[in-house]
């Protein structure tokens, strides 16, 4: 089972900076999650929110900034006076980086309640821009969303990219959301798994992460279930 580092390791660093990722690597998880948006500008940005309020000294709608607007913000002092000066990290910026490791990546799409046009696109032309042609990309790379018309546009602009149906309640069908979206993988709130649908997604080919699984407790339990992978805040205090 695959432990992402949730918007990178946030238990130890501030949420989706490049310090967080950092702590991921350092701290051996198989891959990181984060998340992605887009700037007044139309650049890709790595945030999770819709407003810079909570995680940075700023305040408002993160698509209202341009990317050197956003850069002039502390995005780590709310976490830690330790990350003082922290910058919100453009996609490119953490790809660039990302490229020379050895870890696993999921991107979630974050639209709704702000529908960004084009983001899909966006993000699959940098990816394919940046990652050289020895990378293994399809294999390397997972996009999920709780906006499933993403991963249905993600699809449609290469079939090749294997996608995650996030979702937070108690499915009725889970192979119904797989049916819609055309997606790789179901991602659901560790709450809601069930070794029944676990075992029919399996049966189709489906794979499931589960998120965000962060006490021992709650590992202990998702552990014998054999998922495929798990999203936590801090990958390495899990056991079993």
């Amino acid at each position: 089972m695959k432990i992402y580092a949730h918007r990178g390791a946030r238990a130890y660093a501030p949420e989706n900076t490049m310090a967080a990722f950092k702590k991921a690597l350092a701290i051996n998880a198989d891959g990181i999650e984060l998340d992605v948006q887009l700037t007044k500008d139309g650049e890709l940005i790595i945030c999770h929110d819709h407003t810079i309020d909570r995680t940075s000294n700023g305040k408002g709608w993160l698509k209202d900034f341009t990317l050197a607007e956003l850069r002039q913000f502390d995005f780590g002092s709310w976490f830690s006076p330790d990350f003082a000066g922290e910058k919100i990290p453009s996609f490119e910026e953490f790809f660039i980086w990302y490229l020379k490791t050895p870890l696993l990546l999921n991107i979630e799409i974050k639209n709704g309640p702000v529908i960004y046009k084009d983001l899909e696109e966006k993000l699959l032309t940098r990816i394919k821009e940046l990652a050289p042609a020895d990378f293994d990309l399809y294999n390397r790379i997972l996009i999920s969303s709780f906006y499933h018309p993403s991963l249905v546009k993600v699809k449609e602009l290469d079939a090749h990219f294997k996608t995650g149906v996030l979702f937070s309640s108690c499915p009725v069908d889970v192979l119904a959301f797989i049916k819609q979206t055309n997606a790789d993988y179901l991602h659901p709130h560790w709450h809601y798994l069930n070794p029944s649908w676990i075992e029919k997604a399996h049966a189709a080919g489906i794979g499931v992460n589960s998120y965000t699984i962060n006490a021992s407790e709650e590992f202990q339990w998702v552990a014998p279930l054999k998922i495929d992978g798990i999203f936590s805040d801090c990958p390495d205090c899990l056991t079993d």
